[in-house]
């Protein structure tokens, strides 16, 4: 159906009764053109496709670091080796979390779908150059590093504007199956990088990065041949808030420089918080996203549009979003360590196949994901997201506890178990939360509400990381040198030998484990303490069970806090579901009379900025006018007479106790 015109003044829900001739007013977008059903599923398609290479290439590395560091002689674990370990983990991360917001602010000014495609062809050349690294040791650390950077920037692209261009092209009744598809490929990303990493690596490390090239090439080709905006910017002044996105950008990045960084050893700690350069970039980061909030409250045409945190729907999806990300993103790192360091090898497997069978033996969680997530999905369009999302927090809570009360050495079913049920409970909130997230705000701002969502949820993400090897670290610190120097010299290594070896930081010896080597094993045959040790006992240093045995104890009294954190984080999320409002299925909404309001009834306001009429507020015909498809929609259910039309309550905006 050919589009209704822009949307002005009076007309549909986000007319000038609901929006003013500020920022949200003078129509920035006009109606969607028509979108039939065969472009829906191109767009569903494509973008899918988009954000499950992105959320892949997060993953995939952490199970090819042993293949990659040996393809380019690096030691891991050589002193200042830890860093170049850490950025190629956490580099990808930090960059996505600090550019969604700006790059997903860009699409609404420019257009989502031309960001989106250079942000694939951005990626896929990325992933060329990443396997043509002709550099060996901490230079061939750095080019890999270098390039990952510009790959998290085209995936940034992409994922900012995924989720807009979605609902752009999908009416409200199939959004939430849209989008919790979408959602659920990049959740499952994640986890399917872990197999792939390990299948690839062991073919070549280089394939590692070449599993992206042809995807990339047709999507590319596929998206500048078919995507087309459906949501067009209209003609007019378009302002970038450019002290905003460098205050944003700045001190984001410094918080989370400064979280990487602690991580790593400082003049004899075990991490580096204490350093004078971690606790500057704290210090001003903080700082700089305060003057962030300042400048986003004064600006006429905002990055982050503070005010959509009015939306009850928008601030209550975003924070339990971030939650679960915190909750959620420490967990992978945890599980493998768990699996490489200790569980595998107790069970006989040799150090250089664990990464892949650690892999293997995570599907449960994959699954869980990919059978919950569409199927959420698709019944939040029929019951509303907070009973989903609200019941999926209580059964990710609750495997967190599971696994809490597992021993080290665990049963494989009650593992999996418990990690099928993190996945499930995953799943059922992931999808609801983003559709109701997506669909509580105006159609004008859906490119900077999805990056703001990725913003919470990459950063929830690397916060994690940082948190969680803390806690761990911390642990380790206080127990694992001791018993450690006490079991070498129990198996007849010299004193000093014994005492270097368990000098070695905790965080090496975690990522050790990560990296499927023995570092007992590594570190006495690197200094020839072997030599000095009795031949009866040399089997059973370079053996599978020592460094295992060792690690079990310490790291399980880590873990166990780390799971008990994750847990209080899902019943948080739980609660911030349970609080976004009433659920009203994204395709129905409450029958409403046509007509004007009762003579002196004053609209419901929401300031936004301060020097504009930037209003957000509740207009007599709030609940008629265009769908993101461009038509009309009579109210359903609604006794009200001919021409008494109704939007979708999921487009709502601003109405406390609803949700979609």
């Amino acid at each position: 159906m050919p589009a209704s015109g822009p949307r002005t003044s009076g007309a549909g829900r986000f007319g000038a009764g609901r929006f003013g001739a500020g920022r949200f007013g003078a129509g920035r977008f006009v109606a969607a053109a028509g979108v039939d059903d065969n472009y829906r599923w191109v767009v569903l398609a494509n973008t899918t496709a988009a954000v499950f290479m992105s959320a892949l290439d997060g993953s995939i590395v952490l199970i090819a670091l042993p293949p990659i560091f040996r393809g380019i002689h690096l030691d891991p674990l050589a002193p200042g080796n830890v860093g170049y370990l850490l950025w190629m983990i956490m580099g990808y991360r930090l960059v996505q979390a600090v550019l969604v917001v700006a790059l997903g602010r860009l699409g609404d000014l420019f257009g989502r779908v031309r960001i989106y495609n250079a942000g694939f062809a951005v990626f896929t050349l990325a992933s060329i150059l990443l396997s043509f690294d002709p550099f060996d040791a901490g230079r061939g650390a750095l080019w890999l590093i270098g390039w990952r950077v510009l790959q998290a920037v085209g995936g940034s692209m992409l994922t900012a504007n995924s989720a807009a261009i979605l609902t752009d092209a999908f009416p409200a009744e199939q959004r939430g199956f849209a989008l919790g598809i979408n959602q659920v490929a990049s959740l499952a990303g994640q986890f399917v990088g872990l197999v792939a990493g390990g299948v690839l690596a062991v073919l070549d490390w280089r394939a590692v990065f070449w599993v992206n090239v042809p995807v990339g090439v047709f999507g590319t080709v596929w998206a500048y041949r078919r995507l087309r905006e459906t949501a067009t910017p209209r003609g007019g002044p378009r302002r970038i808030d450019w002290w905003g996105n460098i205050t944003f950008a700045v001190g984001l990045a410094a918080v989370l420089i400064a979280v990487t960084e602690g991580l790593q050893p400082y003049r004899g700690h075990a991490m580096g918080w204490t350093n004078p350069a971690v606790v500057g970039l704290l210090v001003g980061g903080v700082a700089l996203l305060a003057a962030f909030v300042a400048v986003e409250r004064r600006h006429p045409d905002p990055m982050f549009t503070l005010g959509l945190f009015r939306i009850r729907a928008f601030a209550a999806g975003n924070v339990a979003g971030l939650a679960v990300s915190v909750a959620r993103g420490g967990l992978q790192f945890m599980l493998i360590i768990w699996l490489q360091g200790i569980w595998l090898p107790l069970h006989g497997y040799d150090y250089e196949d664990t990464p892949l069978w650690a892999g293997i033996y995570l599907l449960p969680l994959t699954v869980g994901i990919l059978v919950a997530g569409p199927v959420c999905g698709f019944l939040s369009d029929r019951f509303g997201a907070r009973g989903l999302a609200s019941a999926g927090m209580a059964v990710f809570a609750g495997s967190f506890v599971g696994l809490m009360l597992l021993p080290v050495d665990f049963p494989y079913w009650a593992f999996a178990l418990f990690i099928g049920l993190n996945g499930i409970g995953g799943g059922m909130f992931a999808a609801p939360n983003s559709s109701a997230i997506m669909g509580s705000v105006p159609a004008e701002q859906r490119g900077a509400a999805s990056g703001m969502r990725a913003t919470f949820q990459n950063s929830g993400t690397a916060l994690s990381i940082g948190v969680f090897f803390s806690l761990m670290i911390a642990g380790l610190a206080a127990t694992l040198p001791d018993a450690l120097d006490g079991g070498l010299r129990a198996q007849g290594v010299p004193a000093g030998v014994a005492h270097d070896v368990a000098a070695l930081p905790p965080v090496s010896s975690l990522f050790a484990t990560v990296l499927g080597v023995n570092p007992v094993e590594h570190l006495l045959s690197a200094g020839g303490g072997l030599a000095a040790v009795p031949s009866a006992n040399r089997a059973t240093l370079t053996g599978r069970e020592f460094f295992p045995e060792l690690l079990a104890g310490p790291f399980h009294h880590g873990l166990v806090i780390v799971f008990a954190v994750a847990a209080v984080l899902g019943v948080l999320a739980g609660l911030a579901s349970v609080l976004r409002g009433a659920s009203v299925p994204s395709g129905a909404t409450p029958a409403r009379p046509a007509g004007p309001p009762a003579p002196g009834a004053p609209p419901v306001g929401v300031k936004i900025g301060r020097q504009s009429e930037r209003i957000i507020e509740e207009a007599p015909d709030a609940h008629s006018g265009d769908d993101a498809d461009g038509q009309r929609r009579p109210a359903r259910g609604s006794d009200a007479g001919p021409g008494a039309e109704s939007r979708p309550c999921s487009e709502g905006v601003g109405r406390p106790g609803r949700d979609s």
